[in-house]
């Protein structure tokens, strides 16, 4: 049998899947893998940071316009797309925190939770998945959230006696927690920019960094996808109402983003399958043997 390879990255909300790993992804695509995005939320309580589409009309119909962007958003990454029908819990903000919404994401009952991932990954039999880690990439409800479904379905998919009643079973290979900034990939660039005789915008960042535990040492993984760079940023800017087009993400000229970090970085949390690391593909272990089909 041919081999297809079958990739899934799970997502907590639209726009998610333009900014963690999109570049790997859209590598993928273009070398036939079949990618799939499963987006946990539909967005529907995320703020609009693009300052030129803050308008009422937008807020009333923020879930509609959301849905319009990943579909954009995916069409540019030439992945396909999956809603797992969950609600926005919002980003709590304020001291003390306010209570999350009734009935968010973020409150549901985790065994019901998991089960759409798992129906979702017995159908579409990924051999890898993506998500985040443990603290969501940083402390959205939504994204923990999304780790936690993430690991739970991992570990049901493939078991005959959970969730029977979702589809025969499928047991992904390996699961990988993207790793979107670590201390020497904000340095890296900082210094980049900086030799060229350019402004850094990640002055403030690396402050900020140095409060947070370096990940950099949990990377496993690196993808060269710096071709992709560009498909990256287009689908990002396809989410127009969540990214400002003149904000940080699109400071750092592409020459420099290429030359001093052209890897997206990934920690491998679980395999079963055995490869040597560091890695540099996430099929490590699986493109060419009898798994790949």
């Amino acid at each position: 049998m041919a081999e297809q390879l079958r990739l899934m990255a799970v997502h907590a909300h639209p726009d998610d899947e333009s900014s963690k790993g999109a570049a790997t992804t859209a590598r993928y695509v273009a070398e036939g893998v079949e990618v799939l995005v499963a987006t946990c939320t539909g967005g529907e309580r995320g703020s609009v940071l693009n300052p030129k589409l803050d308008r009422p009309e937008i807020w009333a119909n923020i879930a509609e316009i959301r849905r319009a962007e990943m579909d954009a958003a995916r069409a540019i990454l030439g992945v396909e797309q999956a809603w797992l029908g969950f609600v926005d819990s919002g980003l709590p903000e304020g001291d003390p925190l306010p209570p999350l919404p009734e009935g968010c994401f973020a409150l549901q009952d985790l065994a019901v939770a998991a089960g759409p991932l798992v129906r979702l990954i017995r159908e579409f039999r990924p051999h890898v998945i993506t998500t985040y880690d443990e603290d969501g990439g940083y402390p959205h409800p939504d994204h923990i959230m999304t780790h936690k479904v993430s690991v739970a379905a991992f570990e049901a998919a493939g078991d005959p006696t959970r969730y029977p009643e979702l589809g025969a079973p499928w047991q992904p290979l390996k699961l990988y927690y993207d790793i979107g900034f670590s201390h020497g990939k904000a340095l890296a660039l900082h210094g980049a920019m900086l030799a060229a005789g350019l402004e850094s915008p990640y002055t403030e960042r690396l402050e900020w960094l140095k409060e947070r535990p370096d990940k950099g040492p949990r990377i496993t993984t690196r993808v060269n996808c710096a071709e992709y760079f560009p498909v990256r940023d287009d689908a990002l800017r396809a989410h127009a109402t969540q990214v400002d087009p003149d904000g940080f993400w699109f400071q750092v000229p592409m020459e420099i983003q290429r030359q001093a970090w052209p890897t997206e970085d990934f920690e491998l949390a679980r395999s079963l399958v055995e490869t040597d690391r560091p890695e540099s593909d996430l099929f490590a272990g699986i493109r060419g043997t009898e798994h790949a089909r």
